[in-house]
């Protein structure tokens, strides 16, 4: 309950300020700062050591990806039958393929199934960061340049300076040589910054005014992310006979609302943060009810 009161609390709190201009208009960029060279990489080193591996944890690392691809594909068909440009595609692929497999993810997997089960969500949630940190931002930058051509050699260099996969690779491999015990509280310090931090950004930006002339785009999106996506990995996992709680907490998390570090990513390399703020906003709201049918339906198949 505390995290659901959170995400309203800082969100509104984001929207106070900037209407009152309590705060500087381009704060949410200092704030972004923050987020990408510090807090997520911490998230990391925090949850990547302590992963168990093994060959069943393929299934949720396959989900995140086939998510991801299926939006591509999704977002390219339904992009030319409306006409849309480049950037408005590379925006809609961003905010629709990646789930809020945390900060949403992680609350409503402890209210449905207990906190046990949080070790396969922690696959799902770092699987999906590492997507959106390569996928996520290969779209980002073809959307964001001019012409909508990068060259391999320019999406390469973003892709190796990107902070949070910085950290997400250095954390797979110096935890396989350093053992990082004595930093778990600097860790924790900082990756508890994540959440409040990028929703009180998303509130900073977020403006509900426009959204009836969005609302097709905000639809599509929310169709993929919230009922399309779940439905590809349940059939995913009823094809390749997956069962048990690694099928049940997939399915879960891929039906989870848009990650709100999309936000970020969207205005960092100048996609339509609009949209993509009222995508994360609407689907936060709408992902609480769609979640609960969701635990109806995955409880009944497995």
């Amino acid at each position: 309950m505390v995290n659901f009161v959170l995400i309203a609390v800082c969100i509104l709190a984001g929207m106070i300020f900037k209407q009152t201009k309590s705060i500087h208009p381009d704060a949410h960029k200092g704030i972004n700062t923050w987020i990408l060279y510090l807090a997520l990489p911490a998230v990391s080193f925090k949850y990547l050591p302590k992963v168990q591996w093994s060959a069943e944890m393929l299934f949720p690392i396959l989900s995140t990806f086939v998510i991801a691809i299926g939006c591509f594909f999704f977002m390219m068909f339904y992009s030319r039958q409306k006409g849309y440009s480049r950037r408005s595609r590379s925006t809609l692929e961003l905010a629709s393929g990646y789930s809020n497999t945390s900060f949403i993810g992680f609350p409503l997997i402890s209210a449905f199934y207990g906190e046990s089960l949080l070790s396969i969500a922690i696959i799902c949630d770092q699987t999906m960061f590492f997507a959106l940190s390569t996928l996520g931002i290969i779209a980002a930058v073809k959307g964001g340049s001019k012409s909508g051509k990068v060259s391999a050699i320019f999406i390469l260099k973003r892709l190796v300076t990107f902070p949070p996969l910085i950290g997400c690779i250095a954390a797979l491999i110096l935890s396989q040589f350093i053992d990082f015990t004595f930093a778990e509280p600097l860790f924790d310090k900082l990756a508890a910054t994540v959440s409040p931090l990028v929703l009180f950004s998303v509130g900073l930006q977020l403006k509900f005014n426009g959204w009836k002339k969005l609302l097709p785009q905000i639809s599509a999106s929310m169709f993929y992310k919230l009922i399309l996506a779940p439905i590809m990995i349940l059939g995913l996992a009823l094809l390749l006979g997956i069962k048990g709680n690694v099928a049940k907490i997939s399915v879960f998390e891929a039906a989870m609302p848009t990650v709100v570090t999309a936000s970020i990513i969207a205005e960092q390399f100048k996609l339509n943060t609009k949209l993509t703020n009222l995508i994360i906003g609407f689907s936060i709201l709408v992902g609480f009810i769609t979640s609960a049918i969701w635990y109806q339906i995955i409880e009944m198949i497995f």
